[in-house]
């Protein structure tokens, strides 16, 4: 009896230490939601797809959690913008095996694509304001504009490359990963032409954002954005830019002001008050999408969607 009992001891220490040493459940971890729309598609039916940020969080100024750093060090295949976007993630990747990550803004086809950056709110509180000289601002965290997943193009570019980086590290599946690469890039097709026709009677139209994020779609097309209240939504804008925006307001010259579902800041309400120009919302995360094969086609429909209704005054 003792030795069954023994016996079972032991057994029940070797399964109990054996599920111990088991990683955690592996998947393609995408830092923001809508690289996780573009993921899903690739890895539909061949691993799960998981979002770093909750819904909610700003990449501004996320700190990573232990739970966060286990999910990385887990993960088949973390796919990220890049240290100008999603600094709090720098030295995790880093310590990361190559095969196992893909830095979008870092791709060859992507780097040609990027749109240079703008000044930092910095220079709005010496009363310099550049935000409606340049419609197609960037991001504050360095040279060039790092919302990239704003862009079709290189959309379809990620998907690509998070594609070819599934095909290395699971090449058992790589027939159907083939078969997802070529729906997603026949339904991007797709979609684009029809937020381009959606778009195209609102390109004369002029508006303000409330956060410097969305050049790339803009520029993609043919929209009008007058400026932003702010590079960097964690700063109020100073003084200066909500004097030169309520002047263009008053003005006519804009239509529409967008807030975002993170940020809806008074400053937006105040300087808008007492004018015609109606206000919207757009969302740059796709917060309201849920992640699943064709998630990123509704994001881009969502998103056309919001500045038409704004634009059009639906």
């Amino acid at each position: 009896m003792l030795h069954k009992n023994s016996f079972l001891c032991a057994a029940l220490a070797t399964a109990f230490l054996g599920a111990a040493a088991l990683p955690a459940q592996a998947a393609v971890v995408a830092s923001i939601k809508p690289l996780g729309f573009i993921a899903a598609a690739i890895a539909d039916g061949v691993t799960t797809t998981e979002i770093l940020l909750p819904d909610g969080a700003s990449a501004h100024d996320y700190a990573l959690r232990p739970s966060d750093v286990k999910r990385l060090q887990s993960a088949d295949l973390v796919v990220w913008v890049g240290p100008e976007m999603e600094a709090f993630m720098q030295k995790s990747v880093g310590q990361l095996a190559e095969p196992k990550k893909v830095q979008l803004a870092a791709l060859p086809g992507v780097k040609p694509l990027l749109m240079k950056g703008a000044d930092d709110d910095a220079h709005d509180h010496e009363g310099h304001d550049h935000s409606a000289e340049n419609g197609d601002d960037g991001h504050h965290h360095g040279e060039y504009n790092m919302h990239i997943w704003l862009s079709p193009k290189i959309a379809r570019l990620s998907a690509v490359a998070i594609h070819d980086k599934l095909v290395e590290l699971m090449p058992q599946n790589s027939a159907k990963l083939n078969a997802n690469l070529r729906t997603f890039e026949l339904g991007l097709a797709n979609i684009d032409k029809q937020v381009g026709s959606e778009l195209a009677p609102l390109k004369g139209k002029g508006y303000f954002v409330f956060h410097d994020a969305y050049g790339y779609f803009e520029k993609q097309y043919g929209l009008k954005s007058l400026g932003h209240f702010t590079v960097n939504p964690e700063i109020q804008p100073g003084a200066q830019r909500l004097h030169d925006i309520r002047t263009q307001l008053v003005e006519q010259k804009a239509v529409c002001v967008f807030a975002e579902p993170q940020f809806r800041p008074a400053v937006i309400n105040a300087v808008a008050r007492g004018t015609n120009v109606r206000s919207g919302t757009l969302d740059p995360l796709g917060i309201e999408v849920k992640l699943a094969k064709d998630s990123y086609m509704q994001f881009l429909s969502g998103l056309a969607n919001q500045y038409a209704s704004c634009l059009k005054g639906d």
